[in-house]
């Protein structure tokens, strides 16, 4: 007989809103389960490990999947096959928040295949539930057998109107000036992701303090559900160790890497120098002690001793991998206009990192449809990060878009729209692609720079030149040392990696990853001005290229004119079924779409054309459409058809009006033959309107002299 929890709750409150966590009634077999409440939003977290670790791994075999149920929100999905499929960006980018804060809490031994499934189960419209999943995940984890570190949570601090808001309601958020989400401990900051309008550094670190206020209390909570459910933390095996190994390793290699670590070589000499002290070292092996000798836990002690020879020679003898100062930005080089065909280009080179970023603008058909639980929606400003393996000079299989990259091009994406002109004055849909084509240290951020030059290429009124910088920090036995613009290495062994991305006003991104416990918002501070400066030197660099967008587009580039038409005629400039609006675009090869904004009683025409010409022709289409008739004035019309009463005369572009056989001449007729004919073009007066039908009454006569007819 299966045995099972007996249900726990927990509540505890936030921004006004009762937050309860319960455990025990749903998912029972997996060995922690968590429902989280908040009104109507309702999210089961539930997670799973493998009984034993996963041999051959130098890594936590952690997964992490977020996903939101249609059904949450009384929706069926949009898909062709009607139902959930892969994950969303927007779910990959909530997933990967909450593997950034929970993955550094597991012991290093530690590697068992872990799973961690989040649903969306229950949706409330006035409820984010992306700053809930974390704390939902880590409760999960805190009350199953699986020897989690935690507990953690996340909470998102936006600040509006002068005040910092924690975990604030989805109308709170939308006149925000700085929205991020952060994660930690009890104890300690672990991660934070964001954007903002150009705030000041003063403000991050103060809604960071204020977020990590609340993040306690949710810790807390956690720590008491655990404590009420009892369930028995598993024993992590001991790794295996060999001392006399490790010093073996130390004492061959520690001053070999500490001298290449001061050669100031290319990254590629620099990989190989160290594959060749490894090598070495095996050389030394005997036959016979080859034999015995355990070769993981040689790569092992390597890797420890490589990573503490070089945190060692920058934090005592101050210098880098490459032989900069701390401080110090590598080599800039800086393109617009590469590529004559794409709408906007530049090549970023920042050292040994390349993006080459290109801008497509398109028309309204252009959207991204974004099919979320809650709401159907559409993007018009995308950017795209791909990172091919030869910008690092690999081979690795190419299997669709990546997490990393998909998080990598958010960050770019959040940072680039704070300037980014409003959408009812911008008609285009911008595409910016990045793709990386070599890189050692934060492309993501030479993504921000490349796709800021290519706007200003393509000539879209960017407000502002935003540049990223990468930040990071190593930090052992009370000593300090922040590095601007780091390597690919140096990420990997320091304490803090971190990303800024601004405008020489403010702030406009933030991407933090936190290693070091206790780090004083002091250290926070210092280190957030070195990146000011360094993101400072970064954009003067790209002024002295280009400082304002281009005056005009590029010839090739589709113009756009806007025209604004009221609502009621959105109608006839469409036509029934589509029929008027596809008949002028066939006619004048434009592409013309139509928005209704119904809180300013109008509709917004878009016309996009590389031919004057057909632009002009389209214009006057839809003016004629959109014209009123003014009973007395003349006008110059077809004559579409003819019928025994009179003919039907075209007399504005989508407006006919009945020419009464009456009204045609002075002398009474019996019928129009040799009179006029279908497709004459004629004169005709608009006499009057029929108050019940609404129809156009014209004459031709009353434009006849008498007498001349006679």
């Amino acid at each position: 007989m299966i045995q099972f929890n007996i249900q726990k709750t927990k509540t505890i409150y936030n921004n006004g809103q009762e937050v309860t966590i319960e455990t025990g009634k749903l998912a029972r077999q997996a060995d922690g389960a968590v429902v989280l409440t908040v009104g109507k939003c309702m999210i089961l977290a539930t997670v799973c490990a493998s009984d034993a670790p996963k041999e051959g791994v130098d890594f936590f075999p952690l997964t992490v999947d977020y996903q939101e149920k249609f059904s949450a929100a009384g929706r069926i999905p949009g898909s062709f096959h009607r139902r959930e499929a892969k994950l969303s960006d927007y779910e990959v980018l909530i997933s990967r928040l909450v593997d950034r804060a929970i993955r550094p809490m597991f012991a290093d031994n530690f590697v068992n295949d872990t799973q961690v499934l989040i649903s969306l189960i229950s949706s409330d419209e006035t409820i984010a539930p992306d700053t809930l999943v974390g704390l939902a995940a880590s409760a999960a984890l805190s009350v199953s057998s699986i020897p989690f570190e935690g507990p953690i949570s996340e909470v998102r601090v936006i600040k509006s109107k002068g005040e910092f808001i924690v975990n604030p309601l989805v109308a709170q958020m939308e006149d925000a000036e700085l929205n991020i989400i952060l994660a930690g401990t009890l104890d300690n900051i672990l991660m934070v992701e964001g954007e903002a309008a150009e705030a000041s550094e003063a403000d991050l670190i103060e809604a960071i303090k204020t977020g990590h206020a609340v993040i306690k209390q949710h810790c807390e909570a956690q720590l008491e559900l655990q404590k009420a459910v009892n369930k028995a933390k598993r024993e992590v095996p001991e790794p295996e160790s060999d001392e006399d190994l490790y010093q073996s390793v130390k004492t061959f290699a520690e001053d070999k890497i500490k001298e290449i670590a001061k050669s100031s070589t290319g990254k590629a000499e620099r990989k190989a120098a160290f594959k060749a002290i490894k090598e070495a070292y095996l050389e030394t092996i005997s036959e016979e002690a080859a034999e015995t000798f355990n070769k993981g836990l040689f790569s092992k002690y390597y890797a420890k001793v490589e990573k503490n020879a070089i945190r060692h020679t920058v934090l005592d003898d101050k210098i880098r991998l490459d032989g900069r100062k701390t401080d110090e930005i590598r080599p800039l080089s800086i393109e617009v206009d590469v590529l004559p065909t794409p709408h906007g280009s530049a090549l970023f080179t920042r050292g040994e990192t390349q993006s080459l970023s290109t801008v497509t603008l398109g028309s309204k058909q252009d959207e991204q449809m974004l099919d979320k639980a809650e709401s159907l929606t559409y993007a018009k400003f995308l950017l795209h990060y791909n990172f091919p393996p030869f910008s690092t000079g690999e081979v690795k299989p190419m299997r669709g878009t990546s997490r990393r990259e998909v998080g990598h091009g958010n960050l770019a994406l959040r940072s680039l729209k704070q300037m980014m002109p409003a959408d009812d004055t911008n008609p285009y849909t911008v595409r910016i692609v990045s793709d990386i084509l070599e890189s050692n240290g934060s492309s993501s951020m030479a993504t921000v720079c490349a796709g800021s030059l290519a706007l200003m290429d393509a000539g879209i009124p960017f407000k502002k030149l935003v540049s990223g910088i990468a930040m990071g920090m190593i930090a052992e036995d009370g000593k300090y040392a922040i590095l601007s613009d780091i390597l690919g290495d140096e990420d990997h062994l320091g304490d803090m990696d971190f990303k800024v991305t601004g405008t020489k006003d403010g702030i406009c991104g933030v991407q933090m990853d936190l290693k070091v416990d206790g780090l004083s918002y002091e250290v926070l501070a210092e280190a957030l001005e070195q990146a000011r400066k360094g993101r400072l030197h970064i954009l003067n660099a790209m002024e002295q290229v280009i400082a304002e967008p281009r005056p005009e587009l590029k010839p090739h580039v589709p113009r756009a004119h806007v025209m604004e038409v009221p609502k009621e005629f959105i109608g006839a400039i469409i036509g029934p079924g589509g029929k008027i609006i596809q008949e002028i675009q066939e006619k004048t090869n434009t592409t013309i779409t139509i928005e209704e904004f119904k809180e300013k009683g109008i509709g917004q025409v878009i016309i996009l054309s590389n031919n004057k010409d057909n632009m002009n022709a389209a214009i006057n289409r839809i003016k004629g459409i959109v014209a009123v008739p003014e009973i007395g004035e003349v006008y110059e019309g077809k004559v579409k058809s003819i019928l025994a009463f009179g003919a039907f005369v075209e007399f504005m572009p989508g407006k006919d009006g009945l020419l009464h056989i009456s009204e045609v001449s002075h002398k009474r007729l019996e019928n129009l033959d040799g009179i006029i004919k279908e497709g004459d073009i004629v004169q005709v007066k608009l006499i009057g309107i029929d108050p019940k039908t609404g129809k156009f009454k014209l004459s031709r006569k009353v434009l006849i002299n008498k007498n001349e007819e006679a």
